[in-house]
């Protein structure tokens, strides 16, 4: 299903940004104004030392990415709805990360609620420079609220470079400091 950038009442991320949708770079909103699938490489990296590349491999694999560093393959299918916006990463074609996000109010004031699996965050988005950051708010593991010094600090981003879409999501903890890190550069896959 295709629609116009920025056309209100079809897809949950031009109704929960308002007015406020024409801040994101003009590559983001077409990502964001119809379903999409982007695919390319990215770099996963685990934390300096023994103790903080355990720990991330551990956290890779309850998340449901590869626990091996290196470049992996990494397809992202992103579906709208009036009412949700799916991601769907999956790793390899083998391993598969999934989350569905769900508008609260509206921005730059609202959040987004991230399910995945047990675990339940609320994001806000700040917009710098056309590019979108996830800043996390508040969390919660089987329903339980988990204050935010205990769980990993992450660090997340979409946002245009030299006309391509930059991805990048980490997450660190108190001593270990960072433990996982993948990013890369994801181009439009055409079907057909």
């Amino acid at each position: 299903m295709s629609t116009a950038v920025g056309t209100k009442g079809t897809h949950a991320v031009a109704d929960w940004f308002g007015a406020g949708f024409g801040e994101l770079h003009p590559l983001l909103r077409v990502l964001h104004a119809q379903d999409s699938e982007l695919s390319g490489t990215v770099d996963l990296h685990f934390g300096e030392g023994a103790l903080a590349r355990a720990f991330g491999r551990h956290m890779a694999r309850k998340l449901g990415m590869p626990d091996t560093a290196g470049q992996h393959r990494l397809t992202v299918t992103i579906r709208h709805d009036a009412k949700t916006l799916s991601w769907d990463r999956c790793f390899d074609d083998t391993h598969d990360l999934r989350s569905t996000f769900l508008p609260v109010g509206h921005w730059p004031e609202g959040h987004w609620v991230e399910k995945t699996g047990t675990l339940e965050l609320a994001l806000a988005v700040d917009v710098i420079d056309g590019g979108w950051y996830w800043r996390v708010i508040r969390a919660s593991l089987r329903g339980m609220r988990i204050p935010l010094w205990m769980i990993p600090r992450s660090t997340a981003y979409k946002r245009i470079e030299d006309g391509h879409y930059r991805f990048h999501v980490a997450f660190a903890v108190p001593v270990l400091g960072e433990v996982i890190r993948y990013s890369g550069v994801l181009e439009p896959r055409h079907h057909g």
